[in-house]
């Protein structure tokens, strides 16, 4: 190759620039997109949960006689008494400080409380989250390039089937069945929690790992259909590419033209579903969690809820909203690094 031609196929700096310029430009317009959807969210959420029916004070003293003085008191001293503008502006100024306020219920700040339930939620979507996108991922690169076989229908079919059950419905069929026991199939698994108690060492992580089994089925079961049929269709549309042709065309196997060339480049919408499943993944799920009595903060939402405890929920919500928002804008901000094309 002669000297003019590798000057013409390099990229020169004037055009390296441009890129970069129109990549911070891409970047900075998705970082201030993530503001104001953080923003909003801040908004909704301080108005959204006083829509709930109920008092919290009366709930918290439910059964046990209460004065009108004392229930006025517990309403200033939770700041309920104060006008909702000056509860408004109260909430915003704590919560761009980091302050989410106390909860009602454990008298704990917000804070405290989703850092104690945050490490039990990860543990259990996060299993879910590595073994649902790695099955999805497989099942998914293999139906499409085996479309219109008896395993890719089989593939498809099941993967819509449990993509549409709600996850609260089959984990509690699996309790009946799993848990319980029906006829005389006896109960293999714990029905709930994360650990029975008493144990120490090794036998207390052989305890939880019983314990995650059903809920991490469930979670696994429902959610892994959307990454199969994403891999499944992205792939679907680079199988007629002349590159793959190409690629034949030289002799390559054809697993190897799949692994090395087409599931790289079909790879893009999967990453971002992985990047919001994974915003998921550190909200929680609060169904689940809820069904099998997980001490995460899916079920310290259900809790909070029920009260209402408008501070803990209030906290959670932002912090689930933003997981998803953040990961979401990171997501955004691969996709140019990955696929050039993208942000231009």
């Amino acid at each position: 190759m002669t000297t003019d031609a590798v000057s013409r196929t390099a990229p020169t700096p004037a055009a390296t620039g441009r890129h970069r310029a129109a990549y911070v430009r891409y970047g900075l317009g998705k970082i201030g997109g993530a503001a104001v959807s953080l923003l909003a969210v801040l908004v909704t959420g301080f108005f959204l949960f006083r829509l709930i029916p109920g008092d919290p004070v009366k709930t918290m003293t439910g059964g046990r006689p209460v004065s009108a003085e004392q229930l006025a008191a517990y309403r200033e001293e939770f700041g309920l008494g104060l006008p909702l503008w000056e509860q408004f502006t109260d909430y915003c100024g704590k919560a761009l400080t980091g302050d989410l306020g106390t909860s009602y219920q454990f008298r704990t700040p917000v804070t405290e409380k989703i850092a104690e339930a945050l490490g039990p939620t990860l543990l259990l979507t996060g299993t879910a989250f590595v073994l649902q996108t790695a099955l999805g991922v497989f099942l998914g690169t293999r139906s499409a390039w085996r479309h219109g076989r008896l395993a890719d229908r089989l593939h498809t079919g099941l993967a819509l089937t449990l993509y549409s059950l709600p996850s609260f419905w089959l984990g509690l069929l699996l309790i009946v069945v799993l848990s319980v026991g029906v006829g005389p199939v006896p109960g293999l698994f714990p029905t709930g929690g994360m650990e029975s108690g008493g144990e120490q060492g090794f036998g207390y992580v052989l305890d939880v790992a019983h314990h995650l089994v059903l809920p991490v089925v469930t979670l696994v079961a429902v959610e892994y259909g959307q990454t199969l049929l994403v891999t499944r269709s992205a792939l679907l549309d680079e199988t007629g590419s002349d590159y793959l042709t190409t690629a034949r065309a030289k002799g390559l196997r054809d697993d190897l033209v799949r692994r090395r060339h087409a599931v790289p480049n079909a790879l893009l919408p999967t990453v971002t579903l992985v990047f919001v499943n994974l915003g998921r993944t550190v909200a929680g799920v609060v169904l689940v969690e809820t069904v099998f009595s997980w001490p995460g903060l899916g079920g310290l939402f259900y809790q909070a809820l029920s009260v209402p405890d408008l501070p803990l929920v209030q906290g959670l919500f932002l912090f689930f909203a933003s997981a998803v928002i953040i990961l979401n804008t990171v997501a955004d901000l691969l996709c140019p690094l990955l696929d050039p094309r993208v942000g231009r």
